[in-house]
């Protein structure tokens, strides 16, 4: 994979090389190339399969094994695509085991087992087929230095992951899956917007469907979000069955966000925002932008943000002490046992991060209760767990911890006074 840092004028080449370095180590790097031509049968491969429905803007790639390329396409393609997930024993949670050489073994690999064009109708009828009894669809958007084939094999890792019982969806925009292209790339989620509303509009009109979660990552959250903007200025509002909307690392402009966030309205989708403040793929976005603070790397623990993002109903959902395989610290919502399951098991299904206990808290009252079972014993509220939750469920749940904590406090240290 090469650099091309020779072309970068000094000044951004220096803010670009950590990043340049962190990406070599961890990109392209002996993975085959041309994964997507099928090699997998289903009948006999020993591990489980993905079914995906898949929308881009690109266009299309002479490469069969490609598909699509970075470049923009004209009108949205539309392709059924099945991944082989290799059996349990043989992969982690959270990561892609991408085919070192072609073809895949699908006992050790992801592996395609199937590419087929649909038009619209065929679309129609393959949501249809893959509806769960629940009537929810998973639309996922991809974010930055992201090429089709990346896309594809995420969101297949994601689907299977997270256990979730979903008709999953991806829309993929052009992408140069370069670095240096970062400009570009943000162009072409805007050139994609009027897209993605389309193929939510089209998902939401059908009758069976009677849920919608969108999920989008890194550059992908200022593109669904700017859909549903445009859907809201449109309509009057969101479409009633996207109930829910996830943010993981959004690179997005926090002072964007809270305009675009407002012009939804009143009957707008739940919020769910995934941040890490040592995510070093916004930090270089913050830099180039003006250095303004990107969404996906606020503090939710400072003002003004922990009073504005629980006014507006937001969760937040910190993964900063949350460790990694990711040397840029951009996809742990991904490759997190943890999150990915959490995200299935709790957001998927349609329940709020805080409606039960689940052992997790915000930072402060984290912080206070650790303190307390030093003194007071009360090892049941310590939170151990490296995810931190803002929002106003959490406070008012650990707000009746800490008066709890301080009861058991306060007879701890009378019982240790003399009478």
């Amino acid at each position: 994979m090469t650099t091309g840092a020779a072309l970068i004028p000094g000044r951004l080449q220096a803010l670009l090389l950590p990043l340049l370095v962190a990406v070599s180590l961890s990109g392209c790097a002996g993975r085959a190339e041309g994964v997507l031509v099928p090699t997998a049968d289903a009948a006999t491969t020993p591990g489980t399969q993905v079914d995906m429905l898949v929308a881009t803007t690109r266009s299309p790639s002479e490469n069969p094994g490609i598909l699509f390329s970075g470049e923009r396409g004209t009108g949205l393609k539309i392709t059924d695509i099945a991944v082989s997930i290799p059996p349990e024993a043989n992969r982690k949670v959270g990561e892609v085991q991408w085919p070192k050489k072609l073809p895949a073994d699908p006992t050790r690999e992801f592996a395609t087992a199937r590419v087929l064009p649909v038009d619209k109708a065929d679309a129609r009828d393959w949501l249809v087929r893959h509806l769960p009894p629940s009537g929810r669809v998973l639309v996922f958007v991809h974010g930055f230095n992201n090429r089709y084939e990346d896309a594809v094999y995420r969101f297949a890792q994601i689907v299977h992951d997270s256990g979730t019982d979903v008709a999953p969806i991806l829309f993929t925009w052009p992408s140069r899956a370069s670095i240096f292209d970062y400009n570009y790339d943000k162009e072409s989620t805007n050139y994609s917007r009027d897209a993605l509303e389309e193929m939510l509009d089209a998902i939401t009109d059908d009758p069976k469907v009677r849920e919608v979660t969108v999920m989008a990552h890194s550059m992908g959250s200022w593109l669904t979000v700017e859909a549903l903007r445009q859907m809201a200025i449109r309509d009057g509002r969101v479409a009633p069955k996207i109930q829910n909307v996830i943010l993981a690392s959004p690179d997005l402009d926090v002072d964007v966000f809270g305009q675009q966030y407002k012009a939804l309205g009143p009957s707008r989708p739940d919020f769910t925002l995934f941040v890490s403040r040592d995510d070093r793929a916004l930090q270089l976005s913050r830099r180039i932008s003006g250095n303004i603070d990107r969404l996906g790397q606020i503090d939710p623990s400072v003002e003004p943000y922990r009073t504005q993002f629980e006014a507006a109903g937001i969760s937040i959902i910190d993964l900063t002490a949350l460790q990694s395989g990711d040397p840029l610290n951009h996809g742990k919502f991904a490759q997190s046992p943890q999150v990915v399951q959490l995200i299935g098991t709790r957001l998927l299904a349609g329940q709020t991060i805080t409606d039960s206990n689940i052992g997790l808290g915000d930072r402060i009252g984290a912080v206070a209760l650790g303190t307390a079972q030093t003194v007071g014993g009360v090892a049941s509220a310590t939170v151990n767990a490296p995810i931190a939750v803002f929002d106003a469920n959490t406070r008012r749940n650990y707000d009746e911890q800490l008066r709890r904590v301080g009861r058991s406090f306060e007879n701890t240290i009378i019982s240790t006074i003399p009478q």
